[in-house]
């Protein structure tokens, strides 16, 4: 069932083991428990700040990789796996990248999301067979998650992975994981022993999220997705997008609301393009080409002569 790691060494793992801090936990008052909990959290962002330096190689080969077409695929299963699909799903809206350019595999599929499919991540095979089912190629870049760093699912997709060719990364929070031992970036952030033993949707999966918020975004803003810390490609699909949308190419521009709500209009809800029509002077048209001549960057629009 499992594949490289025995049953028994599961209770060596450091998230599984139990913190003597806790072992009243069941008495504590409900303002004690506050405090402990936020006492732990406090640990992850410096867990985090301890391997930066591997998340920042992983968040380069990926960036090398999507500017040739590669595509960002996270797979994982139960907390993992839903951290994951939560990261996909937010690209789109975020920085108006398409399904198939940013997308996430969790064992048990989609059911999996609301509800507890603990047997499948058991599978080895089937994770390469998800990925083998999505075309996977060299130039894709593959993101294993998983808290123990053994989860059978897991570890067979970065296998399928490997043998394609594709770009490897594990994400786990145990130290010399197995998982860790056979990719191209291992990144394992040692958030230590949860508050309640075992439950890793706790330090384990806030570890997880932060740094699947630094691969996403960080890769997003070296793809040129970003104006400065202005959300430039966002999907314009409701009032308050539209809203956020109007203030950026306020904020980008200097313009008045007016003028601003007028562009985007104009632009076609393409908010890159209604600041360069603002800021060059330009109709859709012109500032679309002249966007798309500069890889569509737009700091790199405006210094094209």
């Amino acid at each position: 069932m499992t594949h490289g790691t025995d049953d028994a060494s599961l209770g060596q793992l450091r998230t599984e083991q139990v913190d003597a801090k806790f072992h009243l936990l069941d008495v504590m008052s409900v303002a004690e428990l506050l405090q402990a909990m936020n006492e732990s959290d406090s640990e992850v962002p410096k867990a985090v700040a301890r391997v930066l330096p591997n998340i920042e190689s992983a968040i380069e080969a990926i960036v090398e990789r999507m500017i040739q077409g590669g595509r960002l695929i996270y797979i994982g299963a139960g907390t993992s796996g839903r951290l994951g699909v939560l990261d996909a799903a937010e690209c789109g809206p975020t920085f108006s990248v398409t399904e198939e350019q940013v997308l996430a595999f969790i064992a048990g599929g989609d059911r999996a999301m609301k509800h507890a499919v603990e047997g499948a991540e058991d599978d080895f095979g089937a994770g390469g067979q998800e990925l083998a089912q999505a075309k996977l190629s060299e130039k894709d870049c593959v993101v294993g998650i998983a808290a123990s760093g053994r989860t059978p699912y897991v570890m067979g997709a970065l296998a399928y992975a490997k043998k394609i060719g594709a770009l490897t990364i594990s994400l786990t929070c145990n130290p010399n994981s197995e998982m860790s031992k056979n990719v191209d970036h291992p990144i394992e952030v040692d958030s230590g022993p949860e508050l309640l033993a075992g439950s890793t949707r706790l330090k384990s999966g806030t570890a997880q999220k932060l740094v699947l918020n630094m691969i996403s975004t960080i890769s997003m803003v070296r793809l040129g997705k970003t104006f400065g810390n202005l959300m430039v490609d966002l999907q314009v699909t409701n009032e308050k997008l539209q809203d956020r949308a109007i203030r950026i190419i306020e904020k980008a521009t200097g313009a008045p609301r007016s003028e601003a709500k007028k562009a985007l209009l104009d632009s076609g809800n393409e908010v890159k393009v209604a600041i360069l029509m603002l800021l060059l002077s330009l109709d859709a048209p012109a500032a679309k080409d002249r966007l798309q001549g500069a890889s569509n960057r737009v700091r790199q629009a405006l210094a094209t002569e």
